[in-house]
């Protein structure tokens, strides 16, 4: 589990957005210069679509429809090499999935949404790599 802990120093984050009303979150962020970069429309069955959002500089923030949640919220999104080990580790430090074991599974990733005891949420993420 330690390892997952010195890996994830250098692993990729961005800020996400889980909203009922994704154009609003989506205008405010084009009115700063970021553009549409990367669609992900396979989430839940479609009940989730993802928005990646970059701008000239190469921040990053993903805006999330979701329309199973009861109201916006704001966490982080990680990305990992490992789904499994990551999620072991921060279930071990006390963070809770409220789906209990569930995960979403899609054609390129693994993920789920965690929540630390504070109550932020944070989104981890393994993007499958094809192996052929």
């Amino acid at each position: 589990m330690e390892r997952w802990a010195e890996c994830e120093k250098d692993r990729e984050r961005q800020p996400l957005i889980v909203t009922g009303d994704p154009e609003s979150a989506i205008k405010v962020f084009e009115d700063m210069g970021f553009e549409k970069r990367h669609m992900k429309t396979d989430i839940e069955g479609g009940a989730n679509v993802s928005n990646v959002l970059k701008d000239q500089n190469g921040n990053t923030v993903i805006v999330t429809k979701s329309e199973t949640i009861p109201r916006d919220l704001t966490g982080i999104s990680i990305n990992v090499d490992d789904f499994q080990e990551a999620y072991d580790f921060l279930l071990g430090h006390g963070f809770i999935n409220p789906r209990g074991d569930r995960v979403t599974e899609t054609s390129t990733s693994r993920a789920t949404m965690l929540f630390a005891p504070s109550g932020y949420p944070v989104s981890i993420s393994e993007h499958l790599k094809d192996n052929d």
